[in-house]
Parts: C-alpha cells; structure tokens; sequence
C-alpha cells in the first residue's frame, strides 16, 4: 500500500511538471480593469469527455477567482475553449539493413523500426470575448503532453498545471514607457 501510495504521488509530480507550452496574444488596446466578471459561452463545445470539460472548468474558475474575477450570470465578458489532440511523428526508429553485392550483383533492404510510444499532445485554446466592445481580446493557446488512460487525480493535477500556466499570462504585464 505504502509503495502505490508512493508511486502515485511520484506519477502526479511528473505529470504536474510536464512541459505546458503557452502562447499568449491579446488586443493591445483594451483595458483589462474594465472586466471583473465573466462567463462560459453556452453552446461551447470544448472537444473533450464531459469529465475532462468539467476538471477543466473547475480549475479554470478556480484560478480566475483568485485573480479577483466572479463567476455572473451578466458577466463583463465570456469565455470559449476548444481542445484537440494530435499524436507526433515518430522520431525513434531503429534502423535494419541488408545488402550485398559482388560479381556485378547489389541490392539492399532496409527496415525502419519505431521504438517507443507514440507522444499524444493536446492543443486548449482559450478565449476571453467581450461581446458588447471589442470582441476577442485576449487569448492563450496551451500546448501539453496527454494521455489518456491517466486516472482522475493525475488529469485533474494536469488541468490545474495546464491553467495556472495560462492564467500566469492574464491580465499581461503592461509595457513600460
């Protein structure tokens, strides 16, 4: 017991440090004090199972609260996420080789072996609207390993890492003059 317990908290560190890559954009001209309250589009289709929409939200409106933002049925501006995953190219192959020649006689066959598991990736990209001035004006395109088959505690840990990076980026920093 001792050692599951262990090994889950070990698998819950390495996916919590799992590299969340995160580009930011936002309408330069908005005034970001102007938004104190928010909500989440009603037809959003987040492009993942009904629990990971529902770990995500409730991390989301965690961090959003602690930034000072309440959740209101007439919010300042409205939230949409959409998610896909996509799995990358192989890159480890090992490499088999046959050939031969003499007397005027080649040939050669060779075999391209991947090695190792495939990588699933996951794209969340998140957009703040503000549908009565500006439109879009702030959005966070998040970019993380995924897997699929992890259990509740690690994808919530996930999630929680995935906006804690995103929201590090909201409101941005203002530029010095």
């Amino acid at each position: 017991m001792k050692k599951s317990l262990i090994l889950l908290g070990l698998s819950l560190i390495v996916l919590s440090c799992a590299a969340v890559r995160v580009n930011y954009d936002y309408e330069k001209a908005t005034d970001f004090n102007l938004y104190k309250s928010y909500n989440y589009y009603g037809d959003m289709n987040m492009g993942m199972s009904e629990l990971d929409s529902k770990r995500l939200l409730d991390a989301l409106d965690a961090g959003l609260q602690a930034k000072g933002l309440s959740l209101s049925d007439s919010p300042d501006f409205l939230i949409n996420i959409n998610s896909s995953s996509y799995q990358e190219a192989q890159r480890s192959n090992m490499g088999v080789g046959v050939g031969g020649s003499g007397g005027n006689v080649g040939g050669g066959i060779s075999i391209g072996i991947p090695v190792g598991q495939a990588k699933i990736t996951r794209e969340i990209v998140f957009e703040f609207v503000d549908e009565d001035r500006s439109g879009l004006f702030w959005q966070a395109i998040s970019e993380s390993s995924y897997q699929p088959n992890a259990r509740p505690e690690e994808k919530e840990s996930q999630f929680r890492a995935i906006v804690e990076k995103v929201l590090s980026g909201y409101p941005p920093a203002p530029k010095k003059k």
